[in-house]
């Protein structure tokens, strides 16, 4: 073998060793082991009032209930008797906004636990929402206030 064809018989071998190692089994991506991505979500805070189940679930932990009658009694400067659970619920938000995106921030994408508690205080409802973490806050409206004008639906029972 001259040593001109040297390097062309490397080149090659390599090449025939990269196909070799590239073949055989079938292999596929699996997403649940890859990192989350985090990208930008498009959407203002909710400017129209949050869906009001019939009947209140209660199965959002006491904790998440309670620090947020203690928010809203604070910001709203309201004795925590006149505030009332409309629904408290258990939920799986769909990203890290946990269903309160902000306009130009980035959220995981990703399945999060948490809560959803609707309080009403004075014909307002206030929204307030948690992650894992149980510490719920204000999901607010564009009103001064962050609440919503309220009206019970047909057929709600508190």
């Amino acid at each position: 073998m001259t040593t001109a064809r040297a390097p062309q018989m490397l080149i090659f071998a390599g090449a025939l060793l990269l196909l070799a190692a590239c073949g055989g089994e079938e292999r596929s991506l699996d997403i649940s082991t890859t990192s989350t991505t985090l990208i930008a979500t498009p959407l203002e805070p909710e400017t129209t009032m949050p869906s009001v189940p019939t009947e209140n679930p209660d199965t959002a932990s006491s904790e998440v209930i309670e620090k947020a009658i203690l928010d809203l009694s604070a910001r709203s400067k309201v004795a925590e008797d006149d505030i009332t659970v409309v629904v408290a619920e258990a939920v799986t938000w769909p990203d890290g906004s946990l269903g309160c995106p902000q306009p130009g921030a980035f959220y995981t994408q990703a399945l999060v636990d948490g809560s959803r508690v609707l309080l009403e205080s004075g014909g307002r409802l206030y929204a307030y929402h948690a992650g894992a973490d149980g510490e719920p806050f204000l999901c607010e409206s564009s009103a001064g206030d962050g609440g919503y004008d309220w009206v019970p639906p047909p057929g709600f029972d508190t």
